[in-house]
């Protein structure tokens, strides 16, 4: 793999969107933990802004540099690309601020991590871009906060002990979510940038509801068979309670059987891969299971129509705020991976960690991941291009959470 990143770049890391209220966690982060040495610079439009940010990060990161730059400015894209190992981005709707910064890190061979969850986007900048970062020796890396590595990096560690075992490859998984934490303004914003395309080109909504949308082949998944995400309350006898739609499954299910087609579909050509949301034991677990999906359901329709999206836009968060400090420490998230192989073998993987999991735990995963593609390079797979967070970083990320305090354990069942 060719990778024109090296010493002789400026910045180790750069957080673009760094006055963000996400950024702004990221930067925090890598202030408290990255190995002196590291050489970290903050980014985005405002000199001032950025200036106040680093001005309250304490004596640590009085001498990180700043970059301003417009995320439409794509001479400026460029420069900043040019003069880092990795940028880490917090700029979204990604679809309307960050293809042309994922094109420079494409080009110049610059390592790249984002936070998306927009199908789209990532089907967008694999298009465009993945040939691009191959020959250049990028790893563009969607997708490395809450969406989606517990899935991503989950699926792969319970595939890994099946390996190791000699279990054979997996037939099923099953992801049940729990946690606690604040709906996120920026995946609002997500999801409204998301319904704005589907009603300018109704032609996309074909590409939001084809479970292998994001195959770097999807010609050789045809004989795959049917996956379906569409997902009906039930009581799981392996979760033992009743589970429900997951938000962000229809985007993470995507991501992992993207990181299995790019294995050469390693995980087994025949895994069904589903993800779920906690909804706790009988009498109310039905109950809270059912309205996730009633919810889920009507959260695009809704969107969609002037009328209830005004409303709703009244209400929603909005992007770049959050919850407060105290509230996120009281948040936590929880992924438990249910799977078996075609050998009989069943396995449970959990990937959990405290702190809100769109905020500061998503701070922590993003951070690590920015880390791990610029101090771990020796370590990483022999990869490059449009990338996930399994098959550009894998097992060493994963130990990486763990040092950082995150769960991350798969037994048999």
């Amino acid at each position: 793999m060719s990778d024109r990143a090296g010493p002789d770049r400026t910045h180790h890391i750069v957080v673009y969107g760094a006055t963000g209220f996400v950024g702004r966690l990221v930067a925090r982060y890598l202030s408290e933990q990255a190995p002196a040495g590291t050489r970290i610079a903050l980014g985005g439009r405002s000199q001032g802004r950025l200036a106040a940010v680093r001005d309250g990060l304490g004596a640590g990161a009085a001498s990180w540099p700043l970059v301003v730059a417009d995320s439409q400015d794509h001479d400026a894209m460029r420069a900043m690309a040019s003069g880092a190992e990795v940028v880490c981005t917090t700029v979204g709707p990604y679809a309307k601020y960050g293809m042309t910064l994922a094109e420079a890190c494409a080009r110049e061979g610059t390592h790249y991590a984002d936070l998306t969850g927009e199908v789209l986007f990532v089907r967008s900048s694999i298009d465009r871009y993945h040939a691009a970062a191959e020959a250049s020796g990028a790893r563009i890396v969607h997708s490395c906060g809450y969406d989606s590595i517990p899935s991503d990096l989950g699926v792969l560690m319970v595939y890994e002990a099946a390996r190791a075992a000699g279990a054979g490859p997996l037939t099923d998984a099953l992801l049940v979510a729990k946690g606690k934490g604040g709906v996120s303004g920026g995946t609002i914003d997500s999801l409204r940038t998301q319904v704005d395309a589907v009603r300018a080109d109704p032609t996309r909504q074909q590409i939001i509801d084809d479970p292998y949308a994001l195959s770097p082949d999807r010609a050789g998944e045809a004989d795959m068979g049917p996956q379906s995400d569409n997902f009906r309350p039930r009581r799981d006898p392996m979760a033992g309670e009743w589970i429900g739609p997951f938000v962000m499954g229809a985007f993470n299910t995507r991501i992992v059987r993207r990181s299995n087609a790019l294995q050469a579909w390693a995980y087994g050509r025949s895994l069904r891969y589903q993800e779920a949301m906690a909804g706790g034991p009988a009498p109310f677990g039905p109950i809270l299971a059912t309205g996730m999906g009633v919810a889920l359901r009507a959260s695009a329709p809704a969107m969609s129509f002037s009328p209830t999206r005004a409303v709703l836009d009244r209400f929603l968060p909005k992007p770049g705020g959050g919850p407060s400090e105290a509230t996120q420490r009281r948040g936590y998230f929880r992924s438990d991976i249910y799977a078996g192989t075609n050998e009989g073998a069943r396995y449970h993987g959990v990937i959990a960690g405290d702190g809100d999991p769109g905020y500061s735990a998503t701070a922590v995963m993003l951070g690590e991941s920015a880390l791990c593609l610029a101090l771990d390079r020796a370590q990483l797979p022999d990869r490059s291009g449009v990338l996930t967070p399994a098959t550009a970083m894998g097992h060493v990320l994963t130990g990486r959470l763990r040092k950082a305090g995150f769960r991350c354990e798969v037994g048999t069942t």
